[in-house]
């Protein structure tokens, strides 16, 4: 058993390697079909209606749960940003989820894969700081408390990024881990019930669990930065 992620191609463009991983192909997939979901769903609310029934009812319903929720973690003046978390939030939601198919690495157990997602919520920080501070979150980083504190600041600001994307990873690669050392050491009686309620735990409410602890953090993070 291994838990390495696997290289499926290698392609030598203009003599570089650009190696196509597991993590990469997964991405592409789930991408995919988000992107065959949206587009179902454009074409099934292409005749609005005023009084929203059936598929239209329930798309509303989720776009205000979310435009809530993002007003109530970064505030009002950040509700833009929910169309950027509404993504990302489905985007590692089925990742999360995908461990449950038969052969499919969650594209959320790659470090790299979480890391990425959480280097936009640094950018995201940096770029509503001064948006709406201007020299004053500059200030904040640099000479608050005191100048002295500067570098512990910008220390606090590099390990935020870090510390989402770890935190995703671990979690989703450890239910990950458990559940391929069940299915190889657990005798075959034992693979009956325990592997159900094993994996409702850690793909299905880890997963969800760990889906917004992700979005409510980032945006939590980016609401400081652009509170006055």
């Amino acid at each position: 058993m291994s838990f390495d992620i696997r290289n499926l191609w290698v392609l030598h463009i203009g003599g570089v390697e650009i190696w196509i991983t597991e993590t990469m192909r997964n991405t592409w997939i789930i991408a995919g079909a988000l992107i065959a979901l949206a587009i179902a769903a454009r074409l099934c609310l292409k005749r609005f209606q005023d009084i929203p029934r059936g598929f239209q009812n329930v798309i509303e319903a989720l776009i205000e749960m979310f435009d809530g929720f993002v007003r109530s973690s970064a505030g009002d003046r950040l509700y833009f940003l929910g169309y950027w978390y509404f993504t990302v939030f489905a985007f590692i939601l089925i990742s999360n989820l995908s461990g449950m198919i038969p052969g499919m690495r969650p594209p959320t157990a790659d470090w790299g894969n979480n890391f990425a997602i959480a280097l936009v919520t640094f950018g995201l920080i940096q770029a509503m700081g001064w948006k709406f501070r201007r020299g004053a979150y500059l200030r904040a980083i640099f000479l608050e408390p005191h100048f002295l504190f500067s570098p512990l600041n910008i220390i606090g600001e590099i390990a935020r990024p870090i510390s989402l994307s770890f935190r995703l990873f671990g979690n989703i690669l450890a239910g990950m881990v458990i559940m391929n050392l069940l299915y190889s050491m657990a005798p075959t009686f034992a693979l009956i019930l325990i592997p159900s309620a094993l994996h409702f735990y850690f793909d299905i409410f880890a997963g969800v669990l760990q889906t917004y602890i992700f979005c409510v953090l980032s945006l939590t993070f980016v609401g400081i930065a652009a509170e006055e």
